[in-house]
């Protein structure tokens, strides 16, 4: 006899089905998320092995990262509940939503608390690991990085676009401009348009002045300081004008969003300090910043959602982990071949992986090579191609050092070349 406790969980809520291999299901009920309710559902299950003595028993829920994650550790962590062999299972919520939908029965929290442990006992799905302490400690270093990396994309896009209210054929100026090496994003242009200069100042403004000025702002890193002064120069006399209102507007949101662009590069400076000393502890990461371009953040990013690599079977079900996969379109004697990445994976570890075989690629021979060859085999969306394709490979290497618990060494021929 086989023990199923299915698990819906809300902020709240433990809405908790125990079912047996033979379907009857001995407790059914709604418990508060915290200590006390998860208690409850330990006490009935010993309560239940008492009489049926379990070959193992399966507590599974579905992944709702904050509010799963207390009742998954208090389970997967009770020394009385280790002694019966009792595993935790994290499903993607998709998979159960699929299988409950075939049923066309009624929506609630109990019943679906039911079909979870109905899930869980036809044994169809993928045996999921929770994560040591370390690791987990890790991921939210990381995790958090992203978020605010991802927070700091969308501020620089609000930025840009009132920039172009502003000035609109600064940015289009700064991008074609190969020779200046800066952004519109670099603090020195974030400081000429978003404070004390009004754009009449700045065009009227002597360029051998206007050149000191900017290197000053720049701290003396500009080659070309005169030639940045022309352009921009050249980009105010030739954009339009607000009217004073709108102008005032548009200088107070500029403002706000260069303290923010300012306080989220600080802060994404904090967390990669925080990540660099906690991953010094742990052996893994050493494997893959041996690799050339693999800094310390991005091997905590992969190894903080990968944790232990022998879960994995090979790198195919690492990739397919990451969401680095493609769906295969097939029927008869006929293949689709313009299939599109699944990306139904783990976001975070995607994004590290592409993140690091972007880096890689920069100074690896091998991967350049690679990315090229990818690079050249489309017209649309070349490097986006390119990129996750070479992330793709990327994935063998790192299942390579992980498993086989070895440090990076370049290919034969690659050192017989050099």
């Amino acid at each position: 006899m086989k023990c199923f406790v299915g698990l819906d969980i809300s902020s709240q809520k433990l809405d908790v089905c125990i079912m047996l291999s033979d379907t009857t299901t001995p407790f059914i009920a709604s418990l508060s998320n915290d200590l006390q309710g998860a208690s409850e559902i330990k006490q009935q299950v010993l309560q239940l092995n008492e009489i049926h003595r379990f070959e193992c028993i399966v507590i599974g829920m579905e992944a709702t990262s904050l509010y799963s994650f207390h009742p998954a550790m208090f389970f997967n962590d009770d020394n009385d509940l280790k002694v019966l062999n009792t595993e935790v299972m994290i499903e993607q919520p998709n998979k159960i939503k699929r299988y409950r939908e075939a049923f066309e029965e009624n929506k609630n929290d109990t019943l679906d608390a039911f079909y979870i442990a109905d899930y869980f006992r036809i044994e169809r799905f993928t045996p999921s690991i929770l994560k040591e302490e370390k690791y987990l400690a890790l991921q939210h270093l990381t995790r958090t990085r992203l978020q605010l990396i991802e927070q700091l994309v969308r501020t620089k896009q609000h930025f840009t676009e009132n920039i172009y209210y502003k000035c609109n054929t600064l940015p289009s100026k700064l991008k074609n401009d190969d020779d200046l090496s800066t952004s519109i994003y670099s603090s020195t242009l974030i400081t000429l348009m978003a404070e004390n200069y009004t754009l009449d100042e700045l065009a009227e403004t002597p360029i051998e002045e206007f050149s000191n000025l900017i290197q000053k702002l720049g701290r003396g890193r500009f080659k070309a300081p005169d030639k940045l002064a022309k352009l921009i120069q050249k980009a105010i006399k030739g954009s339009y004008r607000l009217s004073q209102v709108h102008q005032e507007s548009v200088d107070i949101v500029l403002s706000l969003l260069a303290r923010e662009i300012r306080s989220l590069d600080k802060m994404i400076k904090e967390i990669d300090k925080a990540i660099e000393d906690m991953v010094e502890a742990i052996p893994q990461c050493q494997r893959l910043t041996s690799v050339p371009g693999i800094g310390k953040v991005y091997a905590a990013g992969i190894i903080a959602e990968i944790g232990q690599i022998e879960p994995f079977r090979d790198h195919p079900q690492l990739a397919k982990y990451a969401g680095l996969n493609w769906k295969e379109t097939q029927s008869g004697n006929t293949s689709l071949q313009d299939t599109s990445l699944v990306k139904r994976g783990n976001r975070y570890l995607r994004y590290y992986l592409v993140e690091a075989a972007n880096s890689v690629r920069r100074y690896d021979d091998e991967y350049k090579a690679f990315y090229k060859k990818k690079y050249k085999e489309v017209l649309k969306h070349q490097h986006k191609r390119a990129i996750v394709l070479t992330a793709r490979k990327f994935v063998r290497l790192v299942d390579v050092l992980l498993r086989n618990h070895q440090l990076y060494t370049p290919p034969r021929r690659l050192m017989e070349d050099n």
